[in-house]
């Protein structure tokens, strides 16, 4: 009689099609993109002036095609090929550049800069860098919008438990706060509400999985993961909640 053997869970990756299929199974239950979208309309509908939007790590595109219409010109960096090619059909408008940020050339100065859900993925030390070459991007004035998920709440609680990692723009803006003076002229922090919502125990799980898919983290067995959104998600109606809301760091750069 052959062992079980176990399946580790998080271990997906931007570049595999298993990435994008549990992707878009968390968007398909979660109402993140409907709150964002109505909290940046909000935003860009009183910027000064909507020129250029820059989209750092669109993914599918989703977002950028939603605020790509306020905005004479787009440009995004996505280093990822597999979402540049879905990015190109959401909208094929968008200038976009396969370099990763720090090897980007952008001939843009954005009134807008969009970084979502994407520093999990770059190291914590090149968290400041990566943040500061983004303000050179942004035209006199210009807002960059820094969004991760909320590290005291039940999403990142549970990748915190399976991984040991903590990603805390809280800690982002602290230092850039202790940054000699220079292009930030700017900070504050919002909260938008998010959840995902599910009555499937196997789609639960691979949700799970995609947001335990973080580099350098510890790989779980998938059993423990169900183990743990068993104990912990249950929404008391027979189905499943995961609350993940999202913090939003504002950087304004200054005028001068």
């Amino acid at each position: 009689m052959e062992s079980h053997k176990s399946v580790e869970a998080g271990h997906l990756r931007a570049e595999a099609e298993g990435y994008r299929e549990a992707l878009s199974l968390f968007l398909a239950g979660t109402n993140e993109k409907a709150t964002t979208h109505v909290y940046l309309q909000d935003i860009v509908e009183r910027l000064p002036a909507r020129k250029v939007f820059l989209d750092v790590g669109p993914a599918d595109g989703t977002t950028t095609r939603f605020l790509a219409p306020f905005f004479d010109r787009s440009v995004c960096i996505e280093p990822s090929e597999p979402m540049r090619r879905v990015l190109r059909l959401a909208c094929p408008q968008a200038e976009v550049v396969a370099e990763p940020v720090l090897q980007a050339r952008i001939d843009a100065r954005a009134d807008l800069a969009l970084l979502s859900h994407v520093l999990y993925y770059i190291p914590r030390v090149q968290w400041a860098v990566t943040v500061s070459r983004i303000v050179e991007w942004l035209a006199p004035g210009g807002l960059l919008l820094i969004i991760l998920q909320h590290p005291d709440h039940a999403c990142m609680r549970m990748v915190h438990h399976f991984t040991g990692q903590r990603f805390d723009l809280r800690e982002l803006a602290a230092e850039l706060a202790a940054l000699p003076q220079g292009a930030v002229g700017g900070m504050s922090l919002d909260i938008v509400p998010a959840q995902y919502r599910s009555r499937d125990l196997g789609k639960t799980v691979t949700v799970a999985d995609f947001h335990l898919s973080v580099p350098g983290g510890h790989h779980p067995a998938r059993e423990a993961v169900e183990v743990y959104v068993q104990q912990h998600l249950r929404d008391g109606t027979g189905g499943y909640i995961l609350r993940h809301d999202q913090h939003v760091l504002h950087i304004l750069r200054s005028t001068v």
